[in-house]
């Protein structure tokens, strides 16, 4: 196997069994964009599936010829272009669509927030990341680490987290273990309150998160006491934000 170089803090998975069991998370069909496809490990087991329409997008200029070079049967689908930066809706327009890919450990936090801006699009993503950062996302309240990519990404997704990958199935090695997870999109279809006030909220929480509520949030205008305002933000669930934002008074 060609070894490719590393960049973004990407670490390219060289096993064959984890590819497949990856790519075997995936529950859905249809529309699918794989995220840093690299050399194409996880890329042909997708080339396979059936029912299955698959955009590759990719930063690397060296993979991107090299896919083109090895699987000339799917060029016209091999985009060289930055996930964050590109916009998805040109691939898809007015459609639904999965993710999945090995996300690069740095800027594996703004792809999941990406995906939220495309939660009424995005169904499905299965996606290779930081072990603790896995954890994290799939965390349930009271815990130290339950945070606000666990709050935001819970409120439209339901979180399984999948298996464990450890560090020598990747060139290079990784210093820490990955995790597999699978969102998949629930029935919320709007949160019942100001989303993006609720959002705002969130942050400024767990931005203070030993500090209770009442203390992390003084810079909102809440007249109406509440028990919540007791608690530090990791002991409360969606449903708790959703209330709190809905005690803040908005001009």
């Amino acid at each position: 196997m060609v070894k490719p170089k590393k960049h973004l803090g990407q670490h390219f998975l060289t096993d064959e069994n984890t590819a497949k069991k990856i790519v075997d998370g995936l529950k859905s069909d249809g529309n699918l964009i794989e995220i840093g496809p690299g050399k194409g490990v996880l890329s042909k087991y997708l080339m396979d599936r059936e029912n299955t329409n698959t955009y590759f997008l990719d930063l690397d200029t060296e993979s991107i010829e090299y896919l083109k070079e090895e699987y000339p049967e799917s060029a016209d689908r091999v985009i060289e272009a930055d996930f964050l930066k590109y916009d998805l809706t040109k691939l898809f327009p007015n459609q639904k669509f999965n993710i999945i890919g090995n996300f690069p450990y740095n800027i594996s936090s703004q792809i999941f927030f990406k995906i939220l801006t495309h939660r009424n699009e995005v169904d499905e993503c299965v996606g290779m990341i930081q072990k603790e950062v896995g954890e994290r996302i799939a965390e349930k309240p009271g815990s130290k680490t339950y945070g606000i990519l666990s709050v935001l990404l819970q409120a439209f997704y339901n979180i399984e987290y999948l298996f464990t990958v450890n560090e020598g199935v990747f060139f290079p090695p990784p210093k820490v273990k990955s995790a597999v997870i699978r969102l998949t999109r629930n029935n919320v279809k709007q949160l019942d309150c100001n989303e993006d006030l609720f959002i705002q909220v969130v942050k400024a929480g767990f931005n203070q998160r030993r500090k209770t509520l009442r203390n992390a949030l003084k810079g909102f205008n809440i007249q109406t006491p509440h028990e919540l305002l007791t608690k530090r933000a990791e002991q409360l669930t969606v449903a708790d934000f959703v209330i709190l934002t809905n005690l803040i008074q908005t001009p």
